[in-house]
């Protein structure tokens, strides 16, 4: 038996334990988190009042670049280390003046150690500083200073500002690619709730895109919702106390399923896990409809409001700044504060009960709305049988299901996102196609125990919905014949798909032998070629409907997501059984695929990821 002594106690320091469980502290999946980490030190600057520009460019070779005309990061010896300040900010976790409310009022990056995390996770980063009339440059190459600071030239006393240029580690992602659209998108979020700010968007081949909202949220959501709402304008305000700051806009769709948009963020950082924030703003929007609702008499007999009929249509985008942010884990995607939920709960139900009461006619409209939810919702759990269990965890409250059992054929879609659950919707046949929205990325599965899996919300209502629980031998109880997973067509579909096929195959093994979980293939182009349109999943197929295109000049859409197709065409391509594409997953060759995903999603097995996909990466065919 081995000996376990003093020395066998591994001592990682500086930023070694990034680059040992780098999963720890960011997403690996890209290196878009370590984009949001350096933009969000900019953002606070804007956020204090000291930065009024923000520009960030993506280089050809790979690089992200972010520079701001905020204060610029110290360059003066730090009193206790005598490095200076920014060396320190960026070799040293748990180092950063966010741990007040000296210099930042609210701030995103709190914990201290995000933009450290980028330059651990970076194969060179450097950074340039404008300050007291003097231009600093300092650079780094694995965490490590390569180049101590020093000053490189001089500058106006009023030109201040600090620019951080990185190049992403390919050791540590599975691909060092920055996703465009989701920096365009977050980008544009950031300038609509610091509406003080201009940011700029510098891709290559592409023209800068600026964006600046001095009118903030509501036109926000006014621009990116294209059907019509209720209220219009959106029930918008603010609210601060010195402490914290809420702005929101709230509005309903006034036809179910049409696409919706929901959005939260705690001192500008995107939570899209949502968290104690959204839950106090559900909580106080459903306590004030149903005080208005009963103050008028508008409910009729036996009808009782749930929070699910006030969110069922809701469009929002939600900002909240406090002093202290709690989130679950460094990539922040869910705010954790219990009081933020009492706090909301109580300014959005007084608020919202004040608007109702002066906007009568607005929520008599929504009031309608939500008594026909509740009525439809009452009529579903007492007509449809199969939503009766008897025993066992109650349904997803997201799921829409369909009217036909099993054995007629029913099928359920796991979708990706609520915007393309919602296109979904609308594109099914009801009396045998179900919907289950999923949000965003779900856990990677692979070596999670079965016992632990259900943690996962996402995992856990994919459970619920089915029937079946993981690692069960037996398919009694199974709601659907056919489980599709239906993802976006680009990497990052990819991704989730492979996640999902993951899922069943390592904790339904059962549901894959007996061939009821297939894989949609949504289209990744649309091509029109004089009046006839086509549809190619890939370039290949693309490049085989251009060549046959002769002398005709085609146009070609590229679908950025499933939410981008119009209900039509996503029956067309990707739901209808006539016309889609559908793969089942099999087991064929089991012992092969588990080695394949155990070397693509094994945490521990990033050496042979990288040397296996140096080897034959080449081979692949997507």
């Amino acid at each position: 038996m081995p000996q376990y002594q003093s020395a066998d106690i591994e001592v990682l320091s500086g930023l070694d334990p990034v680059r040992k469980r780098p999963g720890m502290y960011t997403d690996t999946a890209t290196p878009d988190h370590l984009a949001m980490e350096v933009i969000d030190n900019s953002i606070d600057e804007a956020l204090s009042g000291y930065a009024n520009h923000i520009t960030v460019t993506l280089d050809e070779d790979g690089s992200l670049e972010v520079e701001d005309d905020g204060r610029g990061m110290p360059v003066d010896p730090h009193p206790e280390l005598e490095r200076p300040g920014v060396e320190v900010i960026m070799t040293t976790l748990h180092a950063g003046a966010k741990f007040s409310d000296k210099n930042y009022q609210y701030a995103g990056g709190l914990h201290g150690v995000g933009v450290s995390v980028v330059n651990a996770l970076s194969k060179s980063l450097e950074v340039s500083i404008r300050r007291g009339g003097k231009e600093y440059a300092i650079s780094f190459e694995g965490g490590e200073v390569t180049h101590e600071l020093e000053a490189v030239g001089k500058v106006g006393q009023r030109n201040t500002g600090t620019r951080v240029r990185f190049w992403p580690d390919a050791q540590y992602f599975d691909t060092t690619e920055f996703s465009p659209e989701r920096l365009e998108h977050l980008l544009r979020a950031k300038a609509v709730l610091c509406s003080t700010v201009e940011i700029s968007l510098n891709l290559p081949g592409k023209d800068t895109q600026t964006w600046k909202y001095p009118d903030g949220l509501p036109q926000y959501l006014k621009d990116t919702l294209s059907d019509e709402t209720i209220p219009d304008p959106a029930f918008s305000d603010t609210h601060e106390n010195g402490k914290e700051a809420v702005d929101w806009a709230v509005c309903w769709q006034a036809k179910e399923g049409t696409p919706a948009l929901r959005e939260s963020y705690v001192n500008l950082v995107p939570t899209p896990s949502g968290g104690t924030h959204v839950s106090g703003m559900r909580a106080g929007l459903t306590q004030a409809v149903r005080e208005f609702c009963e103050a008028r008499s508008l409910l009729p007999r036996g009808v009782k409001l749930s929070p699910e009929d006030v969110w069922d249509r809701i469009s929002y985008v939600l900002s909240y700044k406090t002093q202290d942010p709690q989130f679950a884990g460094q990539t922040k995607e869910k705010f954790v504060a219990r009081e933020a939920q009492n706090a909301l709960s109580t300014i959005f139900r007084d608020m919202f009960e004040s608007w109702l009461t002066r906007h009568v006619e607005s929520g008599e409209a929504l009031a309608a709305l939500f008594i026909e939810a509740a009525q439809a919702r009452m009529q579903k759990s007492r007509t449809v049988a199969r939503k009766k269990a008897a025993s066992g965890p109650a349904l997803p409250g997201k799921l829409a299901d369909c009217l036909k059992e099993r054995e007629t054929g029913s099928e359920l879609f796991l979708v990706e996102g609520d915007s393309a659950g919602g296109s979904a919707k609308q594109a099914r046949d009801k009396n045998f196609q179900a919907i289950l929205p999923l949000r965003g990325k779900i856990l990677n599965t692979w070596e999670v125990e079965a016992t632990k899996v259900l943690d996962s919300q996402e995992v856990s209502d994919i459970a619920q919905a089915i029937g079946i629980a993981p690692g069960s031998d037996s398919l009694e109880g199974l709601r659907y014949d056919k489980i599709c997973i239906l993802a976006d067509a680009d990497s990052d579909g990819l991704h989730i798909a492979t996640l999902l096929c993951a899922l069943f195959l390592k904790h339904f093994p059962k549901l894959v032998e007996e061939g009821h979980v297939h894989v949609a293939m949504p289209p990744l182009y649309r091509i029109d070629i004089g009046k006839e349109v086509h549809y190619a999943l890939d370039d290949v197929e693309l490049e085989r409907l251009l060549k046959k295109a002769g002398k005709v000049k085609p146009v070609v859409l590229r679908f950025k997501g499933l939410g981008e197709m119009d209900p039509a065409q996503l029956r067309e391509t990707t739901m209808h059984p006539d016309t889609r594409r559908l793969v089942q997953l099999e087991l064929a060759q089991m012992g092969r695929t588990e080695k394949l995903l155990d070397r693509l999603l094994n945490r521990k097995r990033a050496a042979d990821r990288k040397a296996w996909l140096e080897k034959e990466g080449h081979l692949a065919e997507v």
